[in-house]
């Protein structure tokens, strides 16, 4: 009964921390990063994703100056990230305390709403260049859940990060 109780107790816990259910009752020691993740590069293809972006959103000549202010946020919102993992995954594999891992993810998600500040900035002026046709491209880009050019599926909004 009390494993169960305390079964249930760290269920609860772990789900006000944003967690699995059951996360904190675990005992495994902590693993290295997923196998994937080891080599995980945010900058491997901006230049690919700009230049999609570029086509997609039919840039004008006299667009370009704001749309390569947008190009420049990416490439640094993707540099910052692949700052972070690097930092992180040159870190030995360690248990991390409850109150210390919500402080990183706290400090993850302040990171994150930096950078879409970032973006935003830079995104609004070019938006309001846009012709009609443009911006029904860019709302439509933007309001597909699934679209290619979302790096990280159901996080964040815009069309890279």
């Amino acid at each position: 009964m009390r494993t169960r109780r305390t079964l249930l107790l760290a269920s609860a816990f772990a789900l006000a921390a944003g967690a699995a259910p059951f996360a904190l009752a675990q005992t495994a020691p902590a693993q290295p990063p997923a196998q994937h993740m080891r080599h995980f590069d945010p900058t491997s293809h901006i230049e690919g994703r700009i230049a999609y972006l570029r086509a997609e959103l039919k840039i004008t000549a006299e667009q370009q100056p704001l749309f390569d202010k947008l190009a420049a946020v990416l490439r640094d919102n993707a540099q910052a990230m692949k700052a972070k993992f690097d930092a992180r995954r040159d870190q030995p594999a360690q248990v991390v305390a409850a109150v210390d891992r919500l402080e990183q993810r706290l400090s993850a998600q302040k990171a994150r709403i930096e950078q879409s500040e970032r973006y935003l900035a830079a995104f609004k002026p070019l938006y309001a260049s846009f012709s009609g046709e443009q911006k029904q491209i860019a709302d439509n880009m933007l309001s597909h859940r699934d679209h290619p050019m979302r790096m990280h599926g159901h996080r964040g909004g815009g069309f890279v990060r």
